[in-house]
């Protein structure tokens, strides 16, 4: 493994608030997540009391979708940004699994994530994995990072992976011009996933009631509409059954129900909408 440290100098954890990566890990279960993150995981439960099934089907999604890509669209690259805390099966295991010499780039602004992926993301022999600290509202930076530009090869096709990060982009960021920027520096033939929570299944008031919770502690939340998502997909061919519930896309058992009846399109849905385009 290779790792980028964002050097040596004491971080500033900022445990005083909750942080994306670290509610993430509370809702799936994890132990990585400080006294603010918890309070935020148990408001967002109890705003949207499917929230944990949610995070764990919206982690199931991306490994169905990183399975086709690598065993089916034949991709050996990825760049995963917003990772996460580290959570087995980690994208890279589930790529290498299938083609040992799969290349992998995690990104995360969160330090723990970054102390976490020293010790965990861990490649074969054959492929390599690397991690670099830093924000995805800083894509040039992303991109130009000489650790990113050792690990992969952008003149071929790479899956630029965005699972659930998309609505946590702070209020000024412009996460359609994000997207654009990241999608043109990756060679035809390449994938976009994006899992992103939203706005148009659930009640409204559910969900805005978790927006604004997050906003109210120091954090932000931005859901979107199924509309809204499709657009960061505009000049892409979707890969079939398109924008979906993540749960619906291609599971491999029946798909589990959560939802209240009459909550959205489908009683079993979850806030999210989910999809994988071919650049």
């Amino acid at each position: 493994m290779s790792g980028s440290d964002g050097g040596r100098e004491a971080v500033d954890l900022h445990t005083d608030r909750p942080h994306a990566a670290r509610v993430y890990d509370f809702l799936l279960g994890g132990k990585t997540h400080y006294p603010a993150d918890r309070e935020a995981g148990e408001r967002t439960l109890a705003n949207v009391p499917t929230a944990a099934v949610t995070a764990r089907e919206g982690r199931a999604f991306m490994h169905r979708s990183v399975r086709h890509l690598a065993a089916e669209a034949g991709v050996r690259q990825f760049l995963d940004i917003g990772t996460g805390i580290p959570t087995s099966p980690n994208l890279h295991e589930i790529a290498q699994g299938i083609a040992p010499e799969s290349r992998v780039v995690y990104t995360d602004n969160d330090a723990i994530v970054l102390a976490h992926s020293r010790a965990l993301h861990t490649g074969t022999p054959e492929g390599r994995t690397a991690y670099i600290q830093a924000d995805a509202t800083d894509p040039e930076g992303i991109l130009g990072h000489p650790l990113l530009r050792e690990t992969l090869d952008l003149s071929r096709p790479t899956a630029l992976i965005l699972s659930l990060l998309l609505h946590w982009l702070p209020d000024d960021a412009d996460a359609y011009a994000i997207v654009r920027t990241l999608v043109g520096a990756l060679a035809p033939g390449s994938y976009l996933m994006i899992a992103h929570v939203a706005n148009d299944i659930f009640p409204t008031e559910q969900v805005g009631a978790v927006a604004r919770d997050f906003k109210s502690s120091g954090g932000q939340m931005n859901p979107r509409n199924r509309a809204e998502v499709a657009r960061f997909f505009e000049g892409m061919t979707l890969v079939e059954p398109g924008i979906v519930v993540p749960q619906r896309w291609r599971p491999d058992t029946p798909p589990v129900e959560v939802g209240a009846p009459g909550a959205g399109p489908g009683d079993g849905d979850v806030p999210v909408w989910a999809g994988l385009a071919r650049i």
